[in-house]
């Protein structure tokens, strides 16, 4: 006789990044901004009618998209919101890969791509990163179901040229090419310029960095009308209100403080170069960064060794136990303060470990 539970689906969940429960830690492993969010969004927040929250949100979240397409210079028609980007992405995964063609991405990026495929059934082939950790547009040049990857990539920091990104939309014009610019607002080069050229771009991005917003959970979409049209459909054919209303009015505030946007993510970048230049004469081998956070190793020391000396330390960064990359770690970029004393611990860790 057949079990019930021959019916459940099995699936291997993505792990995320350890959300410590214990207070006074430096919190350098999950890539959230380590300033608060604009001004104008707490001022919304204290004006906030709370008597709205009995009604349902606008499934369109029209608020919120018209500020996104007037801060990227599209049509309300091309933006698409939802709870995150990973909620965006999932969607994006079930909306524009579905032949039975493999979907390609790199064998070294968000972990999340490979369980999404995975759980939607999507077959799918990695293609590796070179001995540099850098994406060859020319390997996507392949047969294939569609294509994804991250600009700049994730954990390896690195940005894909623009041109190389054209080239590999412009070598594949039968599939979707998603490209995930979580981290671009860093010293990145944004793929939007490229959608009105380019039918089947689907560009997505997040608040959760560059706005400080990773707890409230809004992602975005950009692409051809064509493109959100079908996963306006795909959303509304199981949750018409994946976006609340405390995250509409939220978002557009933080998009309408241009200045505050700019201004962290200033001093994100000039931390980021300060500590890589601190980490190299360490002896460290930092990838050039365009995201705010840097990937590192040590030909001298064990990485895994340093994340677990850190921890002790209530130092949070991430490690990955994965085949290339076991002895790297990856260290989010905080404040200055944050920075200087990952920087006294990890100096204490280099010197305890010399011994």
């Amino acid at each position: 006789m057949s079990s019930w539970k021959d019916n459940i689906r099995k699936v291997t969940p993505y792990t995320p990044g350890e959300q410590p429960k214990i207070s006074d830690v430096i919190k350098l492993n999950t890539n959230e901004c380590p300033y608060p969010p604009s001004p104008l969004v707490t001022e919304m927040i204290e004006k906030m009618d709370t008597e709205r929250f009995r009604l349902y949100p606008d499934p369109e979240a029209s608020l919120l998209v018209n500020e996104l397409a007037e801060y990227y210079n599209v049509k309300p028609e091309q933006v698409f919101v939802g709870v995150g980007s990973d909620d965006v992405l999932g969607m994006a995964f079930l909306t524009c890969f579905n032949s039975e063609k493999p979907i390609l991405f790199p064998d070294i990026t968000y972990s999340f791509y490979d369980v999404w495929a995975e759980l939607f059934k999507i077959p799918y082939k990695t293609v590796a990163l070179d001995e540099q950790f850098k994406i060859n547009p020319w390997d996507f040049n392949k047969e294939n179901g569609g294509i994804i990857f991250p600009n700049p990539n994730a954990p390896t920091a690195i940005e894909m040229p623009l041109e190389q990104v054209e080239e590999v939309i412009k070598n594949n014009p039968d599939v979707v090419v998603i490209v995930d610019e979580a981290y671009v607002d860093f010293g990145g080069t944004s793929s939007v310029s490229l959608i009105e050229k380019y039918e089947n771009l689907l560009v997505t991005g997040t608040f959760s960095k560059s706005r400080s917003l990773a707890g409230l959970r809004i992602g975005f979409a950009i692409g051809s009308k064509t493109l959100i049209d079908v996963m306006e459909a795909v959303k509304n054919s199981y949750n018409s209100y994946t976006v609340d209303s405390l995250s509409i009015e939220m978002g557009t505030a933080s998009i309408e403080d241009k200045e505050y946007f700019e201004e962290t993510c200033k001093k994100v970048i000039k931390t980021r170069a300060r500590v890589t230049d601190e980490l190299r004469l360490l002896g460290f081998d930092v990838l050039d960064s365009k995201t705010n956070f840097v990937f590192a190793t040590h030909n001298e020391h064990n990485m895994k060794s340093l994340f677990e000396y850190l921890k002790t330390q209530k130092v949070f960064m991430r490690y990955f136990s994965l085949p290339r990359i076991e002895n790297y770690v990856r260290i989010t970029i905080g404040t200055d303060r944050e920075m200087d004393i990952f920087l006294e611990k990890t100096k204490e860790f280099i010197l305890n470990d010399s011994k």
